[in-house]
């Protein structure tokens, strides 16, 4: 997994800012979503950590998958089990799922905290987690942005608590390329790294939006993603991304770590 030095000699040829840096699903792809994966991004010192949140019978759970893959619920949908149970039962890596409000309380302001809406009823849950623990742990709300391929329910939370910000995922192309942004009133774009297009990507920035890119693990996409305006990108492998960015400054010094 180490980095090929040709490869990071011409991502850093390409690259012409740092790039924010999102740990996808943690940060790892063994323990993706696990407070474990959560704990080993903070200390890196990433910019955002993305995870994934189901409303399982009114608890929020962070897990991807609609299924289970492992121990006694193997190939039972999520949402139809009962949370305690599931919150009991080991995953595969040895960790267990964690509650939206653990990972919330883990992160705190050390980093964004991109909350990825999985299924269906998670916007009113949602919204009160996040306004219970900015009222009550003196949090703030633009320690969290929602993203969702399910562009209805960040609507709903664009009328229900439009402090927080809102990336709308994308699995394609579309036809107005960013247009439905504005009428969600989002901050990012999340594009899928396979039907990036630059016209996608220039109607964003036209826009004022953010635009990152998922999932980014080759440093060779992330100094091509960097020239054609990518923001920023989500990644399995954040220490690769924050290496770039380290040694772009070392090379730029005039340019400061904050300004992306």
């Amino acid at each position: 997994m180490g980095i090929y030095p040709q490869q990071r000699q011409q991502a850093l040829m390409e690259l012409d800012k740092p790039l924010f840096c999102i740990a996808h699903r943690g940060g790892s792809q063994r323990y993706e979503n696990t407070l474990r994966a959560i704990s080993r991004a903070l200390e890196l010192g990433v910019d955002a950590i993305e995870i994934d949140v189901w409303n399982v019978r009114g608890e929020l759970l962070v897990f991807h998958d609609r299924r289970l893959s492992t121990g006694p619920f193997s190939g039972e949908l999520l949402v139809q089990q009962d949370p305690a149970e599931l919150r009991k039962t080991p995953l595969s890596c040895g960790e267990h799922i964690p509650t939206l409000l653990e990972v919330m309380e883990l992160v705190a302001d050390k980093a964004l905290l991109n909350i990825e809406l999985k299924g269906p009823g998670c916007v009113k849950s949602v919204s009160q987690q996040i306004e219970d623990f900015v009222l009550y742990k003196q949090g703030c709300y633009e320690s969290y942005l929602i993203s969702s391929f399910d562009h209805v329910q960040l609507h709903k939370l664009s009328q229900r608590l439009p402090e927080v910000k809102r990336g709308a995922l994308f699995a394609g192309v579309p036809l107005d390329y960013a247009a439905c942004c504005e009428q969600l009133g989002a901050y990012s774009l999340h594009a899928c790294l396979g039907f990036l297009r630059q016209g996608l990507i220039d109607d964003a920035s036209a826009r004022g939006l953010k635009t990152w890119v998922y999932t980014v693990n080759h440093e060779e996409d992330m100094g091509h993603l960097a020239a054609m305006g990518v923001d920023g990108v989500f990644t399995d492998f954040p220490e690769k991304v924050l290496a770039l960015n380290t040694e772009y400054l070392l090379r730029h010094p005039k340019v400061e770590s904050g300004s992306f």
